[in-house]
């Protein structure tokens, strides 16, 4: 039986940081995966720029209430649900992630969660597993599932390369050039075609 891994931002939905970046005009903030592997270092530069500006959960709540997913993707999703089993593994939040849930049909989604404190400050953050992409395809591998996976940016490298099958998709020229054994797709009808046929081998 095969499951479907897929990355969230950038795949799915517009990149969360860099829709805040463009509301809240602070440039610095949209820096993303695509530009920093180190997402450890990421989250504390972004952290430290949010503190530094005095700016909260409810403020990116607010700027992803504006979000609608990438257009098509609910489509694709949908279709591909009708297919196989489908996980989304992000390196997002549950507190980003549910409002775009709800927009995309409920899918399953597994990702990480904020701390946040009483005065909407948010303080820090909890991974869900080190190397959460890599470490959930293998746990699916484990319990007898293949896997596919697709993804945009370093932090979905992971699990594409553990995949029986995986695909990049509106990646990064840098990223597509350092894996020229991935094959590279720009459009969901794309994407869905190369699934559909690894799921028929």
């Amino acid at each position: 039986m095969y499951v479907t891994c897929l990355d969230l931002e950038g795949v799915l939905v517009p990149e969360i940081w860099i829709a805040f970046a463009e509301a809240s005009g602070i440039p610095e903030l949209k820096k993303t995966t695509r530009d920093e592997p180190d997402y450890d270092k990421l989250m504390n530069y972004r952290l430290n720029i949010l503190k530094e500006h005095g700016l909260g959960l409810k403020e990116i709540q607010d700027v992803i209430a504006t979000i609608d997913p990438m257009e098509g993707a609910k489509e694709f999703l949908d279709e591909l649900r009708s297919l196989c089993q489908v996980i989304i593994i992000s390196d997002t939040f549950s507190q980003f992630a549910a409002p775009l849930m709800k927009k995309l049909g409920m899918p399953t989604i597994f990702c990480n969660e904020l701390i946040v404190g009483e005065n909407g400050a948010i303080t820090g953050y909890k991974m869900r597993c080190e190397k959460s992409k890599y470490t959930t395809v293998r746990a699916l591998q484990s319990c007898g599932f293949e896997t596919i996976a697709s993804g945009d940016s370093f932090n979905d490298l992971g699990m594409i390369n553990a995949s029986k099958a995986g695909f990049l998709f509106k990646s990064t020229e840098k990223i597509k050039a350092d894996n020229p054994n991935l094959p590279a797709f720009e459009t969901y009808d794309e994407l869905l075609a190369a699934i559909k046929a690894e799921l028929a081998k």
